[in-house]
């Protein structure tokens, strides 16, 4: 649940933006290796194949036996939280695809809309990106999109996420619910995370006894996501061919938790 607050800069933001899309578009194409695939690459934890078809040297090790010099670290972005009003179309197909088992999606897009009532000027709208960061998305929302709180107003809050709370933030959120009286908040997510886990389920539970609507989202619920919080240069969204049976079998195990 954690997000980055987005350069100042334009070019340093469209460095920073082809390089979060190398680095999905490399778990995509990790995504579609099937096992044995993987399990050819790493047998007996010996690297690919060389051109002579000779197992290659384990990584970080020499032709002799001699460790290599250590790679130096990698240098992670210089930001924490992510906030704006439309993703990328890539990252959005890529991040909110609702399979059942979501390889390179380690992350959390959190899309919102609040409504404050008629004491409050218009509605808030974008979305939250959680990378390298210690508050969840979340988290980061309460601390920057809605920091403050007048219980004279009526705050309907509705989230569009790639992913459930876990554990951790399904209890912060309960908490906040039951401090902030007139907040009601509907979370729609794309995916159930680790939702087999019994902390996982108990907090889910205490969400929803909090108050909050916990439901996965629909197709309908993808087509007016990418209308309203993607660049999608006006077009079409085309539900992938599992769509709507993925939100069933969610919907599913959603129900099982919540009974």
């Amino acid at each position: 649940m954690a997000d980055r607050k987005s350069s100042s800069s334009g070019g340093v933001s469209s460095r920073l933006s082809v390089r979060r899309k190398e680095r999905a578009e490399n778990e995509a194409k990790k995504e579609e290796k099937t096992p044995k695939e993987e399990e050819k690459a790493e047998v007996n934890g010996t690297g690919a194949p060389s051109e002579n078809g000779e197992p290659g040297a384990p990584e970080g090790a020499t032709a002799n036996g001699e460790n290599a010099e250590k790679p130096e670290p990698m240098e992670l972005p210089p930001f924490e939280i992510i906030t704006g009003d439309r993703m990328d179309p890539f990252f959005y197909k890529f991040q909110y695809k609702n399979v059942e088992y979501s390889s390179g999606r380690n992350k959390t897009f959190l899309c919102y809309l609040v409504d404050q009532g008629p004491g409050a000027s218009g509605l808030l709208r974008g979305f939250i990106e959680d990378e390298h960061a210690s508050a969840h998305a979340e988290e980061a929302f309460f601390q920057q999109v809605l920091p403050s709180y007048d219980p004279a107003l009526k705050y309907t809050v509705t989230w569009y996420m790639s992913s459930s709370p876990c554990a951790s933030c399904a209890l912060k959120l309960a908490e906040v619910l039951r401090a902030r009286k007139s907040v009601r908040l509907s979370i729609f997510s794309a995916r159930l995370f680790e939702w087999e886990e019994p902390e996982i389920r108990a907090g889910l539970k205490a969400l929803a006894a909090a108050g909050c609507k916990l439901r996965m989202m629909k197709p309908l619920d993808f087509t007016y996501t990418w209308d309203t919080f993607v660049e999608n240069d006006e077009q079409t969204f085309t539900p992938w061919e599992d769509c709507q049976e993925n939100y069933e079998y969610y919907q599913d195990k959603l129900a099982d938790i919540l009974q």
